[in-house]
């Protein structure tokens, strides 16, 4: 069961690459605005594919998996988001179901606002927008990487990219070094390979010293040599 928290005070949000810093504060304190909170427990279902779609979430704390699911079952990873992240903003463009699921990789805090409420606030406060705006076009980047990424690269150089980005490498605070709880088999689904290949090249890289993994994964920032090796 998912708890629902309102009022509730909330940590600012991230600055992006190139964007202005944003309180999340005065984001809620906009007139009219719905101050809704939502924790969801690790593998719990946040939406899912065929789902309405009337709001845009941003995560708090915790980490989200955005995935979909062919007409034969078939699960494929799209994304894992961590705190700073928007998600759900495809009801702004005008699609009414949700394309994917969406699920709570770990507990997760989400600040959900209605749709309504999230174009008014776009069109009247400005720093939002900013951060908004900037945040589609990161991601727009990092979606067509990944593809690149898939294409032309080696799975163990992959499954390194995957790690870190899982660890907010990416961003320009400090990075996130110990990575939520993630099972294997998700990286495996990420990367596009197998778990028996997932753990043949954790091992690997815990021999190198690149992480340190006993159930918990620490990334080393030296694990930025397999990606850079050419």
């Amino acid at each position: 069961m998912r708890e629902v928290i309102k009022n509730t005070d909330v940590q600012s949000l991230r600055k992006p690459k190139g964007a202005r810093a944003f309180n999340v504060h005065a984001f809620l304190d906009s007139a009219g605005l719905t101050r809704t909170i939502v924790e969801y427990r690790r593998r719990q279902n946040i939406y899912s594919q065929g789902d309405p779609a009337s709001t845009v979430m941003y995560i708090q704390e915790g980490g989200v998996k955005l995935s979909v699911v062919s007409s034969l079952g078939k699960e494929a990873v799209v994304a894992l988001l961590g705190p700073g992240d928007f998600f759900g903003e495809g009801c702004l463009a005008g699609l009414p179901f949700r394309m994917g699921i969406a699920t709570a990789i770990t507990p997760t805090s989400v600040l959900v606002i209605q749709k309504e409420e999230m174009i008014r606030v776009l069109h009247e406060e400005h720093k939002l927008s900013d951060r908004f705006i900037s945040y589609l076009l990161t991601r727009n980047i990092r979606v067509e990487e990944d593809l690149v990424d898939q294409l032309f690269n080696s799975i163990e150089k992959r499954l390194a990219r995957a790690l870190l980005l899982l660890a907010r490498y990416s961003k320009q605070d400090e990075p996130q070094k110990r990575l939520p709880k993630i099972s294997q088999e998700t990286l495996a689904e990420m990367v596009g390979t197998t778990r028996s290949r997932v753990n043949m090249f954790m091992n690997k890289f815990r021999k190198l010293g690149f992480i340190d993994y006993n159930g918990k994964i620490e990334i080393h920032s030296s694990l930025l040599s397999v990606v850079l090796h050419e």
